[in-house]
């Protein structure tokens, strides 16, 4: 890594060589000007200055004229300034302006040490986050939402529009559709981006604990509230929340929340006043919320509150043209990431995946995909590799009804565990993501099924 660069401008040159022999032994560059010319000269023509020590009293082009331009060249370097007698009411005037720090005269040399090592570091820091920022741009953005269907470029069109306002989303689609990809999606190509993007599952938490998980609650609450405990609501302030399945919330939450998109208040349980939070809310639901409405388990005003901008995600079985593109898709990752050296697929293998209704969506693919890895670790997808539930003849001519030899489950050439994944994986491919399904089929209960399913990280 190389040593960091520092601009010095002094125009004294006492003071100017005092600086350099100060700062040259810790290891950094120096770039000295002897004027604030010179300072502006080595703005324009250097880019690779990670910070400014400046006087503030440089005669024709100040102190101040340096951080203006270097706020316009280099907006992300710090500025640090340096003031003398009578130049106090200056450097609040820098500070304002954008400068770091200021360091007055006489100078303490190890203050100066301390002062440019820790507008260094959050500098780094900034960095740091703001690569991380434009990696989760890139890995969330719409380009990673794989689609060639027109129904699916077309959602994601009017997504790109949404994402440019500070509207509340209502996304709905049935289960594997990509809510979620899509809601982050929104938020990566939003002004929210720098802030948090805090998600929930309201289907997953019991009613009980909805409230207290949204809005949060004070120490003595309840029995057990030890101490104060942010809500989703809080962790979100400044950016995004994404609320899964709303058509799971109980009534009593839906009013507190509906209060949040009127006035951005939230009253945190056992609170005694609410509190602004700045946040935008996506909601998604794979539930005809309507329906819901007469049936009185969903109210018709906050319904019109989540329905600002409505986005609708097509089942896969309405597009079979995305079929081949997220299949290529999914190869290619699992042979990056899993050293697999699957080739492609065989025309025969295609045309039992494309007769599937695919009710578990995107989803369901890509757990099949996950299956492939391990029945067919290289070389070409042939029928015999695919789940067996996917090769059953659409309309068989005979029926024989004896019971057919299973193939040696050896013969695989899987682990137990690898086994187990599979077996968990076809289960919950067979009937669409549905825990309480699958876990009849699997002749367990659900709570054991839920430890198994996080054991291989699954749904």
């Amino acid at each position: 890594m190389r040593p960091a660069t520092l601009l010095i401008i002094e125009d004294e040159e006492r003071m100017r060589r005092l600086l350099e022999l100060v700062l040259k032994p810790e290891g950094y560059e120096l770039i000295l000007a002897n004027s604030g010319e010179e300072g502006l000269k080595a703005l324009a023509e250097s880019q690779e200055i990670d910070l400014i020590l400046t006087d503030l009293q440089l005669g024709k082009v100040s102190g101040l004229d340096i951080l203006d331009a270097a706020k316009r060249v280099l907006p992300d370097v710090p500025v640090l300034v340096i003031t003398g007698f009578g130049t106090v009411k200056s450097a609040v005037e820098a500070m304002r302006k954008g400068a770091h720090d200021y360091i007055s005269k006489p100078i303490d040399n190890e203050e100066l040490k301390i002062l440019i090592a820790r507008a260094l570091e959050l500098r780094r820091l900034s960095q740091d986050n703001k690569a991380l920022r434009d990696g989760l741009r890139e890995r969330f953005g719409f380009d990673q939402i794989v689609s060639v269907s027109p129904q699916m470029n077309e959602v994601k069109r009017l997504a790109k529009e949404v994402a440019r306002t500070d509207a509340t989303v209502l996304i709905s689609g049935e289960s594997g559709t990509g809510k979620e990809l899509f809601a982050r999606a929104i938020h990566y190509a939003s002004s929210r981006a720098s802030g948090p993007l805090v998600t929930l599952n309201c289907a997953g938490i019991p009613e009980t604990l909805l409230e207290s998980e949204l809005f949060g609650y004070e120490k003595g609450a309840f029995t057990d509230a030890k101490k104060s405990k942010p809500g989703r609501f809080q962790l979100a302030d400044g950016g995004t929340l994404f609320l899964d399945e709303i058509g799971e919330m109980s009534l009593a939450a839906q009013v507190k929340l509906l209060r949040v998109l009127e006035d951005h208040t939230i009253d945190p349980l056992g609170g005694m006043r609410g509190r602004r939070v700045d946040i935008r809310v996506i909601g998604a639901t794979n539930q005809a919320l309507p329906d819901l409405i007469k049936k009185g388990r969903f109210r018709e005003d906050l319904y019109y509150r989540f329905h600002v901008c409505p986005l609708h995600i097509p089942p896969l079985r309405e597009r079979p043209e995305d079929i081949d593109a997220l299949l290529d898709s999914f190869l290619k990752s699992a042979n990056r990431e899993r050293g697999s050296r699957i080739t492609g697929v065989s025309p025969g293998a295609l045309r039992v995946v494309k007769r599937h209704p695919w009710p578990g969506n995107v989803r369901e693919l890509h757990n099949v995909v996950e299956w492939l890895t391990m029945t067919c670790k290289q070389g070409e997808i042939r029928p015999e590799h695919l789940p067996s539930y996917l090769r059953v003849p659409e309309e068989p001519a005979h029926r024989d009804s004896s019971p057919q030899p299973l193939p040696p489950l050896l013969s695989f050439g899987l682990s137990v565990e690898e086994m187990e994944k599979a077996l968990l994986q076809e289960a919950l491919q067979k009937t669409g993501g549905n825990v309480s399904e699958a876990s009849r089929l699997l002749k367990m209960t659900r709570n054991t099924l839920r430890y198994r399913m996080a054991k291989y990280n699954l749904g």
